[in-house]
């Protein structure tokens, strides 16, 4: 039997439509680095970390999503502590901090062993150098800052030796240049004088202008975005509330959901000396 002209054609149609589909990419509903990034400045860690989670699954361990990944976790970590200074009998008393603590781990040593096969084949790589560092700056962060914990030094020397040789080989990386700072304000404010000096140097001074000179410079929209919020941060801290506001008023607009800003400039007005 003769397949009618119309049959045909829409024999023809759904063969077309059929191969359109099969060429088209299976991860192009996939969520992309951008997304993970979006969610994380925007605090929304929960979702930064699971689309950051999808993405070391589907990109075969991105070094980008295992910084973005512990990044999340450490934020969602330092939320649940909250604002006790008891910071040993506040993990105590939360329920989701030791599970966040493990994934955090977990993530990290996965990250540190990507990069550092990386460096194994290029001891030059600046992006393994790079994320190397981060990811340890990461962790000494958490246990330092958030935990309260006087440990992690060996991944301090290796944050410090990596982002030194990152900044060696490119003096303008600046996401290198942020990490770095955070170094210098880690060492300058939470160390005597004494460790200071056995820890390499650095100082709150040379923490902001380094923040500064990095939030300065010409960057994609996310390192900009991350030089702004780190120098955010330390402003905050520092109490320079003046330049912390107008810092906060400009990621706000490319941040809106970002709730902890909203509530630093309703805030900030009554901080003020």
């Amino acid at each position: 039997m003769t397949a009618s002209p119309s049959a045909w054609r829409t024999c023809v149609s759904i063969l077309v439509a059929g191969v359109a589909l099969a060429a088209v990419p299976a991860h192009a509903n996939s969520p992309s680095i951008d997304d993970a990034q979006r969610a994380f400045f925007n605090a929304r860690y929960e979702a930064a970390s699971d689309l950051a989670l999808a993405l070391e699954d589907s990109e075969g361990g991105s070094l980008e999503a295992y910084e973005v990944r512990t990044s999340a976790l450490h934020f969602l970590l330092r939320d649940a502590l909250g604002s006790d200074p008891d910071k040993g009998a506040a993990f105590k008393k939360c329920s989701a901090c030791a599970p966040l603590l493990n994934a955090f781990l977990s993530d990290t040593a996965k990250g540190q062993a990507i990069a550092r096969a990386q460096l194994e084949l290029n001891p030059r790589d600046t992006t393994a150098l790079f994320y190397l560092g981060k990811l340890n700056l990461n962790y000494v962060w958490l246990h330092v800052e958030t935990l309260g914990r006087k440990t992690g030094w060996g991944e301090y020397w290796e944050a410090r030796r990596s982002l030194d040789a990152a900044l060696k080989d490119n003096p303008l990386h600046t996401r290198a240049r942020v990490a770095r700072a955070w170094v210098d304000y880690i060492v300058g404010t939470k160390m005597t004088r004494g460790t200071r000096w056995v820890l390499g140097g650095g100082s709150k001074k040379a923490a902001l202008t380094g923040a500064r000179e990095a939030a300065a410079a010409p960057a994609d929209f996310f390192v900009r975005a991350e030089a702004e919020f780190a120098l955010w941060e330390m402003l905050v801290r520092d109490r320079q509330l003046a330049e912390a506001t107008t810092i906060a008023r400009r990621l706000a607009q490319d941040f809106p959901e970002n709730h902890k800003l909203a509530n630093f400039l309703k805030t900030a007005p009554s901080l003020r000396p």
